[in-house]
């Protein structure tokens, strides 16, 4: 039964797909958007989305919450309309649409020769991220996991390989040894370090613990290498800021707690900033 309804998502999506193929990038965008603003909120219940929202701020009212929710959904539609754009994206087709801020810091990381760990979250088209970093000339595995329904992750994989970034690690163990090997071979490693993971630790996160990934801070540890944080931005609907920020070079004596937590507080910087641009319906303070 679960294939079934498996296959009839898949040919609902490749039927958006044309669609948004047809009327192009901006109109596509705006179709998501109200698609996710109406659809969305049947998929998720809404309790686990507000309890995690308030964990953002505990006075916060009930209006902005609705509106965090329903921006935050709009934001999941527009994702799904632009992954038919992600070629367009990659070949430089819609550069109007995209600025960046710190492309000095890749200069940095090509000039120095050492693999680097990319950090980030689920913010907006996150999968811009990982493009933009390979487009400008630095060798990347990026980590992810893959969907569950199956015939949706026969196209998803075909547009990370084809156009995202090529070397794709699947999450879990074997990833890691994976990643370790990629590293060693001077290939960058990009990771989302917002979702909640089997093997981590509690670190605190919005003022309560979350089971955190050490894999940065483990890296960190073993390669003395430094962290690009990066994050991405919607601006007006159908517009992108990614930012390079400030490398993060820890020391070698620094704990991985330390680490893992100063990541954190990074993630909390950026959720604070546009709480409608994260993705909230993850569980992420279940233990």
């Amino acid at each position: 039964m679960k294939h079934i309804k498996y296959f009839l998502e898949f040919l609902i999506i490749c039927f958006l797909f044309l669609i948004f193929r047809i009327v192009g990038y901006k109109i596509a965008s705006d179709i998501g958007y109200f698609i996710g603003k109406t659809i969305g909120p049947k998929f998720r219940t809404k309790k686990i989305i507000i309890e995690n929202i308030m964990n953002l701020n505990s006075s916060i009212k009930n209006d902005q919450i609705n509106m965090i929710i329903k921006k935050m959904w709009g934001n999941y539609g527009r994702i799904l309309a632009e992954y038919v754009f992600i070629p367009s994206f990659r070949k430089k087709k819609l550069e109007n649409y995209l600025k960046i801020e710190g492309l000095e810091n890749l200069e940095k990381i090509k000039n120095n020769g050492k693999p680097t760990v990319f950090i980030s979250g689920h913010f907006n088209n996150f999968e811009l991220m990982a493009m933009i970093i390979e487009r400008e000339g630095i060798e990347l595995s990026a980590v992810y996991r893959p969907l569950n329904n199956k015939f949706l992750n026969i196209i998803m994989e075909y547009l990370r390989k084809n156009y995202i970034c090529k070397n794709q690690i699947k999450k879990g163990l074997r990833g890691v040894r994976e990643a370790l090997s990629h590293f060693k071979e001077g290939k960058s490693l990009a990771i989302m370090i917002d979702q909640r993971v089997s093997e981590g630790i509690d670190s605190k996160f919005f003022g309560k613990d979350a089971f955190t990934t050490t894999i940065p801070a483990q890296f960190v540890k073993k390669f003395n290498c430094i962290i690009q944080p990066v994050y991405i931005e919607r601006i007006d609907g159908v517009n992108f800021k990614i930012y390079f920020d400030k490398q993060l070079d820890f020391d070698k004596n620094t704990t991985i707690e330390s680490i893992t937590g100063t990541l954190n507080k990074w993630l909390e910087v950026k959720i604070s900033k546009n709480p409608d641009q994260w993705i909230w319906t993850h569980n992420r303070w279940r233990h």
